[in-house]
């Protein structure tokens, strides 16, 4: 498969799955966070699917379009391992909805990270929230959801926190 062929797959299912997860929370109140802004696409489509929410977005550094950053309150700039811990005091209710985009190419490094996040996220989290992420976790109070019929198992993953 060509790598372009590969990045549509990718991208398509990456939104096929946060479609379904908007389905999935409704008009449940809750945050939302998008880990990784990158580019802001999914930023973009994320704030355009659930105009009105508190959407927290963290990354190393804004590389974004400058129409898909958000204001200063909303973007957490820094690592992941230190920003996520310390978010709760930040945000004005736990999120319902977490994207996590944080592969970073390196496999080993991608799986590191999400074991480390696993241990902080869920804090983040209301009981129900829905998880969208690029990198599996093992978190306890997460149960694995099915995803949508278009998406290949691996290419995406969903978990609901009980």
């Amino acid at each position: 498969m060509s790598r372009l062929n590969s990045f549509i797959r990718r991208v398509t299912a990456q939104r096929d799955c946060l479609d379904h997860a908007v389905s999935l929370i409704g008009d449940a109140p809750g945050s939302v966070l998008e880990l990784g802004l990158g580019n802001g696409r999914t930023f973009d489509h994320l704030r355009k699917s659930m105009p009105g929410r508190d959407i927290y977005v963290f990354d190393r550094h804004v590389k974004a379009h400058p129409d898909c950053i958000p204001d200063e309150e909303h973007m957490i700039v820094g690592d992941f391992r230190e920003t996520v811990p310390a978010a709760a005091a930040k945000m004005a209710a736990p999120a319902l909805l977490a994207h996590c985009d944080i592969g970073s190419g390196d496999k080993e490094l991608s799986l590191a990270l999400a074991r480390e996040l696993g241990a902080s996220l869920p804090a983040l989290l209301q009981p129900g929230a829905i998880i969208v992420s690029d990198q599996p976790f093992h978190v306890k109070s997460w149960v694995a959801l099915p995803l949508p019929e278009a998406v290949a198992p691996g290419r995406y993953h969903l978990y609901r926190q009980a």
